[in-house]
């Protein structure tokens, strides 16, 4: 009787984590299988944002996102701002939550490019609450970010995995990090989400803002030829500073020159 008692205990013990599990383990959608490669020019202080469905394994935290964004979209009342704020705002984190049956739903934005343009392979529209993204492409979340918790993601380099290139114009300036290990990363993108006050012009002060991680340095430079990053092997290096401004690695072949 103990032994089948005993027995009895293992199985539905187990039965509980096969439910605990696949409660954990969340698949993203795959929009990206049929992504036609698209140019997106007259970027620099374009505002947009983005919504990133995650999924993955969440005991493990080994968790990754397809990310969609809103750029040359819901811009009919002004072609320069493609996140307007009322159709933001209704944009429900949660009802997306369930309706693509994903571990999380974040909200990334507004934001706005600091590139000149972009070209990359572009995947299936979707309708999140009226606000309409794009598939932009995948990422690998950092262990320790907490995509709800302001500036979890500074200073941790990750991936995004997509086969892109952007563009940077000779006469403009860069917004750059330097590593500790001298590499440049310059500023794809700046975000409000931590502080709205931001702007474009604002952005040659920024370094008297940052709390840099120790060894990291910001620096602003104007080109004197054209930037172009792009994504080596399908991969694509990127990190974020405590605000929550986006940066590319200039590194390994992914540009042109080192600015």
């Amino acid at each position: 009787m103990k032994t089948k008692i005993i027995g009895a205990i293992v199985l539905l013990l187990g039965v509980v984590s096969v439910v605990v599990y696949s409660k954990a383990v969340k698949a993203v959608p795959q929009d990206g299988a049929d992504a036609k490669m698209t140019r997106f020019d007259n970027l620099r202080d374009l505002r947009y944002a983005e919504v990133f469905l995650i999924g993955g394994n969440g005991l493990t935290k080994n968790l990754k996102a397809a990310f969609y964004n809103s750029t040359d979209l819901n811009n009919s009342a002004d072609p320069r701002d493609t996140c307007p704020q009322a159709l933001w705002d209704k944009v429900d984190a949660e009802a997306q939550k369930k309706k693509y049956d994903v571990l999380s739903v974040f909200k990334n934005g507004p934001r706005h490019w600091t590139m000149d343009w972009i070209e990359l392979p572009v995947g299936t529209e979707r309708d999140f609450d009226g606000f309409k993204a794009r598939w932009f492409g995948q990422v690998n979340l950092p262990k320790k970010m907490n995509v709800h918790e302001k500036g979890s993601t500074a200073y941790k380099p990750t991936t995004v995995a997509r086969s892109s290139q952007m563009g940077f114009l000779k006469g403009k300036p860069l917004f750059i990090l330097d590593d500790p290990e001298g590499n440049p990363w310059v500023m794809q993108a700046y975000g409000l989400i931590i502080d709205p006050s931001l702007t474009y012009e604002s952005l040659n002060d920024l370094g008297s803002k940052l709390k840099l991680a120790p060894g990291w340095k910001f620096r602003v430079k104007v080109i004197d030829q054209d930037l172009t990053i792009k994504a080596v092997d399908g991969i694509a290096h990127i990190v974020q500073d405590d605000l929550g401004n986006t940066y590319d690695q200039c590194a390994g072949g992914s540009s042109n020159f080192k600015p």
